[in-house]
């Protein structure tokens, strides 16, 4: 697996992930991606947590706090202060350490972060009760500084817990690769560690293996179960030349194949990098956040300053009472629940699209897809289901359907075209027998084929094949341009000069392509289709899907241009489509959404990538936006309200008038409160996913 650099990011910025005290940046890095690190880093948290709390409640019960709460005062065998001071100490400087460190490297680096605002609010409260209790003058609210510590460090556990739950749906992903795999190495068949595959490789695969790497089938037939990849739940009949997905599961057949893409470079390793960036990504609304921190400091610090100032020096306050309210005001002014804002938000979400099989390329493309206001959707292979099936099979008056179908089956045999193996599909379902003779066998060039079946001449194609062959279709007339009429392709079919049948063929829209249509129009978002058939199969597929606009004939290097021109009419544009030929049209709107993954180039350049091929999960996937984005604003409101509500309170502007003050371990309960809010409002994200997918 390549990891890019840019992976981390995102946690860093807040303070639990800052600079761990054990833990470089790289380690950070590596912990996103290797499980072991990230329960290892997740234990490290709750063991501080624990020992913090258990340090704490007697901090609590000591303290001016105890008295106030629960009415006791407890004896104590040294003097009280000197006690609390032990206790506090090892909260501080041990499990609170991480705090520091981060600190300290953030400023080395000129940051001012949420880690310095966390250090600032706990060294505050700690140093301040220091310069009380020596000074002898009345309480210390070492509280404050042990409940701060306390709450931040269950906050980071909570957030780092609901991150784990995401990345292990991810694990479960690389588990998808055998171990072992058998190659076949100087004519010699031998097993090695899958890792060890290199491109070029023969690798050979028994009934039941997992297929280890990407790779093109060079001899035997057998059906590979995808469905773990693509989300297509029926297993695919594979043959010479077709290609299989590294993590799909061999059924029948033994196969033989060559690596064809090893490494990072496998469909299944490119899902787990994209899944990777998107969980350590920022959403626009963090940067807006992580600039306010910066700021956050400055205001914490400057507020706390000049609440000290105010009531020491202008209100002639007791020095006392001047610091109790300058740490106040420093420990309420210190945000943490905005580090932890979106960043759980948009942990949780992704990870709930993984696990749905919607992989969203990162933070900023979950923020916006909740602003859609148009929609365009490639008719062929996202809409429909990309495989013709006949439809119809019109006989003339001299032969039976099955025996059109037979001769038909017959000449097109030997032909690979889509309508060709359509029409071979159909006779398999309906059991008829084309075992015939077939000789002179030529395809004539986009029109049709023409055999001698039997000895009698069969040709079956377009009407042009068989104006060209002077063959009188008046017989078929009103049946040839009705089936014409519905959207179908036709395939006619003349046996010795002379009409016989004619055969329907059309693309099948997808089963809930109509419901998916329906509801995004419900949502409110303009509905386009469009595709490079012609007006007529084009008006028949809107028609059946309720979709009013869209765009026929186009050809695959101009579908960019109409997404273009939509978002020059003010529209927020997503394209819709399948990836091969739709990449340059992705690319060009909003939000590119690539259906049914099996293809790199879908992975390259969706933004969101549906890897069933079900266009009900667009659905699916603006709702996990639109919640996402839901929290995430709650989540900011959340954490700004109480310290735009609580500053001027704990600075005490209104204490003179109303009597109204907040104890530092008040402030640092209300601060804390709002960080356990966020973190538990971000894991509520789960509730929607029951609901993902319902009409």
């Amino acid at each position: 697996m390549n990891h890019h650099h840019h992976a981390g990011e995102g946690h860093h910025e807040h303070a639990g992930h800052d600079v761990m005290s054990h833990m470089s940046h790289m380690d950070h890095e590596a912990a996103m991606t290797n499980p072991q690190m990230a329960e290892e880093m997740e234990r490290d948290m709750r063991k501080r947590f624990f020992i913090s709390l258990a340090l704490t409640i007697p901090i609590v019960l000591y303290s001016t706090m105890g008295e106030m709460l629960f009415g006791i005062s407890l004896p104590s065998p040294i003097p009280k202060n000197l006690l609390l001071f032990i206790l506090t100490t090892p909260i501080v400087f041990w499990t609170g350490s991480i705090f520091i460190t981060g600190t300290y490297y953030s400023l080395l680096a000129r940051k001012l972060n949420m880690a310095v605002l966390i250090a600032t609010g706990v060294l505050a409260a700690y140093l301040g009760s220091i310069a009380l209790a020596f000074s002898g003058g009345g309480d210390a609210f070492y509280e404050a500084a042990a409940m701060l510590v306390t709450f931040v460090l269950f906050g980071h556990w909570m957030e780092m817990k609901s991150r784990r739950g995401t990345s292990d749906a991810l694990h479960a992903l690389f588990d998808l690769v055998p171990p072992q795999a058998r190659v076949v190495r100087n004519g010699k068949e031998m097993i090695i560690p899958s890792a060890e595959i290199l491109q070029g490789d023969i690798v050979v695969l028994r009934p039941g293996d997992k297929v280890p790497v990407d790779g093109e089938i060079v001899e035997g037939e057998s059906s590979v179960d995808e469905s773990v990849i693509t989300g297509e739940s029926i297993p695919v009949i594979k043959a010479v030349g077709a290609s299989v997905i590294g993590g799909s599961v061999n059924q029948t057949g033994t196969l033989t194949f060559k690596a064809m893409k090893v490494g990072a470079d496998t469909v299944l390793a490119q899902i787990i990098q994209m899944v990777e960036t998107a969980q350590n990504s920022k959403a626009p609304g963090q940067r807006i956040a992580d600039k306010a921190a910066a700021w956050l400091v400055v205001l914490a610090v400057g507020s706390g300053v000049l609440a000290f100032l105010g009531w020491y020096v202008f209100a002639g306050a007791t020095f006392v009472a001047a610091l109790t309210f300058a740490i106040s005001t420093v420990v309420i002014a210190c945000p943490d629940a905005l580090g932890l804002a979106t960043p759980t938000a948009v942990a949780v979400g992704t990870g709930l699209g993984a696990k749905h099989n919607i992989l969203i390329k990162d933070a900023a493309t979950l923020e916006n897809t909740s602003k859609l206001t148009a929609i365009v959707l490639d008719k062929t292979g996202t809409l429909t289901e990309g495989k013709p099936k006949v439809t119809e099979v019109v006989s003339g008056s001299s032969h039976s359907a099955e025996e059109v179908l037979a001769y038909a089956s017959a000449v097109e045999r030997n032909s690979n075209h889509p309508i060709s193996l359509a029409i071979i599909e159909e006779s398999k379902g309906r059991d008829v027998s084309f075992e015939k003779k077939v000789e002179k066998f030529e395809s004539i060039g986009g029109h049709g084929v023409r055999a001698l079946v039997d000895g009698k001449t069969v040709i079956a194609g377009t009407e042009r094949l068989m104006a060209q062959n002077n063959i009188d279709l008046s017989p078929l007339k009103n049946e040839i341009d009705r089936l014409l009429a519905t959207g179908n392709t036709i395939s006619i079919v003349a046996i010795d000069g002379k009409v016989v049948g004619v055969i329907g063929v059309a693309d099948t829209v997808r089963d809930s392509a109509k419901r998916a249509v329906a509801k995004l129009k419900e949502m409110g978002l303009k509905v386009f289709m469009i595709t490079g058939d012609h007006e007529q199969v084009a008006k028949t597929v809107a028609g059946q899907l309720g979709i009013e606009h869209y765009f026929a004939e186009v050809l695959p290097e101009e579908k960019s241009n109409y997404v273009k021109k939509l978002q020059d009419e003010g529209e927020f544009v997503a394209m819709v489509g399948d990836g091969i030929n739709d990449a340059p049209a992705l690319a060009r709107a909003d939000i590119g959404i690539a259906i049914g993954a099996g293809t790199d180039v879908a992975i390259e350049t969706g933004n969101i990538v549906l890897m069933k091929s079900d266009p009900y999960d667009i659905v699916a996937a603006l709702r996990l936006s639109k919640a996402t984005v839901t929290k995430m604003k709650q989540n900011l409101f959340w954490a700004a309200i109480y310290n735009v509500l609580a500053i001027p309170v704990a600075a005490g502007a209104f204490y003179s008038s109303l009597g109204w003050s907040l104890r530092p371990e008040i402030s640092a309960l209300l601060m804390s409160a709002s960080s356990i809010i966020v973190a538990v409002n971000a894991v509520s994200l789960r509730r929607v996913e029951a609901h993902l997918n319902q009409d």
